[in-house]
């Protein structure tokens, strides 16, 4: 009987004391504390959810990220970079792994598919791997946010946003732009020729190679410069030609008919193909062609 008030007593003597360290909030936060993750262990986890957004675009996983994981690697990003933790230089470490996230997929993955190819097949390709680029910078852009917030801003980088973009236009366009501006300006040329002559034409085609070129040009201003000229020269060139025939055929009633018509359909054309800014361009090239040059002679 003495034996068993022994043990009893022990026993409670155990819980009493789980019991007071459970309620010490300093024990607690003394088991709490975690270790500071370090560059190199964090980095590694970013790399996976890198190469999990690649594998999404390249149609080899498709599982979704999770709230929770979305959550992890902007952590983990603010945990390296943020004040206190090697701030500035860590931060100016991640930018450069992002960039060369793009720079890497796009080296080995998108070029390689684009080159070789010509006319329709590369718009095609290139349009694929455009809304591809797109997707990987949602996914990457919002894990590396915190770096938009701190890092960019500040130091004045280009944004996330830019600085993938930037990276598509180097590799791709820097590589091969005139056979891609070429193919371009030729499809679209064509198709929209033939639909100025009546024809019913594929117009998602053509509208989504413009999107291209509009679309890259929101960040590089000066990226769509050569492209727009060379469709308003193409426009000026179709239109000089009508103004040409018809001011030698038609009398002034009725080529101002043909001219308003002409006018009508080109805005209505342009405003489901085109930006505003280069819809505005093309309308006062169309104008002046069709009016301006052959002013004396109405």
């Amino acid at each position: 009987m003495k034996t068993s008030r022994i043990k009893f007593a022990a026993i409670w003597c155990c819980i009493v004391e789980l019991v007071a360290s459970a309620s010490d909030p300093s024990s607690m936060a003394v088991d709490n504390i975690q270790k500071p993750i370090d560059f190199e262990q964090g980095w590694a986890i970013l790399q996976g959810a890198v190469d999990r957004v690649i594998n999404m675009v390249e149609g080899i996983d498709n599982k979704p990220f999770t709230a929770d994981e979305y959550i992890e690697y902007y952590t983990i990003v603010y945990d390296l970079g943020g004040p206190g933790r090697g701030g500035y230089e860590n931060s100016k470490k991640l930018y450069g792994l992002y960039r060369k996230a793009f720079e890497d997929y796009i080296t080995l993955k998108v070029l390689p598919s684009l080159l070789g190819k010509k006319d329709e097949i590369l718009l095609q390709e290139l349009e694929r791997r455009w809304q591809n680029h797109k997707t990987m910078t949602y996914w990457l852009s919002r894990f590396f946010g915190y770096l938009d917030r701190y890092f960019t801003a500040i130091q004045k980088q280009p944004s996330l946003r830019e600085t993938s973009s930037l990276s598509f236009y180097d590799l791709v366009f820097g590589k091969i732009n005139s056979q891609i501006r070429g193919a371009a300006i030729s499809m679209i040329a064509i198709q929209i020729d033939r639909e100025r002559e009546g024809e019913q034409i594929h117009q998602v085609i053509v509208k989504n190679v413009v999107a291209i070129y509009t679309e890259i040009g929101k960040d590089l201003m000066n990226y769509t410069r050569d492209f727009e000229d060379d469709l308003a020269k193409h426009t000026a060139a179709f239109y000089s030609e009508k103004a040409s025939n018809w001011i030698t055929s038609e009398p002034y009633k009725e080529y101002m008919l043909k001219v308003e018509d002409c006018l009508k359909h080109e805005r209505d054309r342009i405003s489901y193909y085109l930006p505003t800014g280069l819809q505005k361009k093309l309308l006062e090239v169309v104008q002046h062609e069709l009016l301006s040059v052959y002013a004396s002679e109405l």
